[in-house]
């Protein structure tokens, strides 16, 4: 149910940690992957690593902050791929700092990349399916902060607080283009960026305010990515669903 065999998937954000994963993932699941990032000397290694499990990459340079470089990475993915069928719009940064200590440029900074960049590749990619009248599938990488406030990341909880309804408005619009629309909302995941940190007394002291004292791993979000990606989710649109341990329902 869950193989993507001759569907073409567009990964923003695919140089390193969820991106990287979720990239492979659908690769292996046989999807033709087009890996986007603005560091392409990682999206070169990554572009290897798949091609020699056997599966179909193509690197694309894409900077999500410029609409131009948006429209050329898809234009580019889609002459090497083929049309998109997928997208996993996963670009995101973070500026862990207090609301009060926030600069112009940190705020810029964080809303151009999580909400502005994402509405962009979603728009662009979205578009085209129409055009093409083609069905599609746009998983947008939210987060538990968009549900619930967490401490020191308010702006980047705005950003995905925003990136939740952009998914319900877009599940809304294009539902008659046979367009689906969900949002991931994973919470504590382990992943090459925070790894060190979960060793930390401060890590520990998180852990252990946790619902079940655990942090995730990234292959917990395999599932989900398969299931949104796949015909098997051809009922599920403008669903906002969190992978967090159960962490915002509490």
């Amino acid at each position: 149910m869950f193989r993507l065999d001759g569907k073409t998937a567009l990964v923003t954000g695919a140089s390193s940690g969820l991106g990287r994963r979720f990239a492979t993932v659908l690769a292996a699941a046989g999807a033709r992957v087009a890996i986007a990032a603005r560091r392409t000397d990682r999206l070169a290694d990554l572009e290897h690593e798949i091609k020699a499990a056997g599966g179909t990459a193509f690197a694309v340079a894409m900077d999500v902050t410029d609409v131009k470089s948006i429209v050329d990475g898809v234009s580019a993915a889609e002459t090497a791929l083929g049309p998109i069928d997928i997208l996993v719009n996963n670009s995101g940064v973070a500026v862990d700092k207090r609301l009060g200590r926030f600069s112009e440029a940190d705020y810029d900074k964080v809303m151009d990349t999580n909400l502005k960049g994402a509405f962009f590749v979603a728009q662009e990619v979205g578009q085209r399916m129409i055009d093409a009248k083609r069905p599609g599938s746009i998983i947008n990488i939210a987060s538990t902060a968009g549900l619930r406030p967490f401490a020191t990341l308010g702006v980047y909880g705005m950003s995905k607080a925003g990136l939740i309804y952009m998914t319900r408005a877009m599940a809304s619009e294009w539902a008659r283009r046979n367009i689906s629309v969900n949002a991931m909302c994973p919470g504590y995941i382990t992943t090459e960026l925070n790894a060190d940190h979960w060793q930390t007394e401060g890590g520990k002291k998180l852990i252990a305010m946790l619902p079940r004292q655990r942090v995730g791993k990234e292959e917990d979000l395999d599932g989900l990515l398969l299931l949104l990606a796949s015909d098997a989710a051809r009922m599920i649109n403008g669903a906002i669903i969190p992978i967090d341990d159960g962490y915002s329902a509490g």
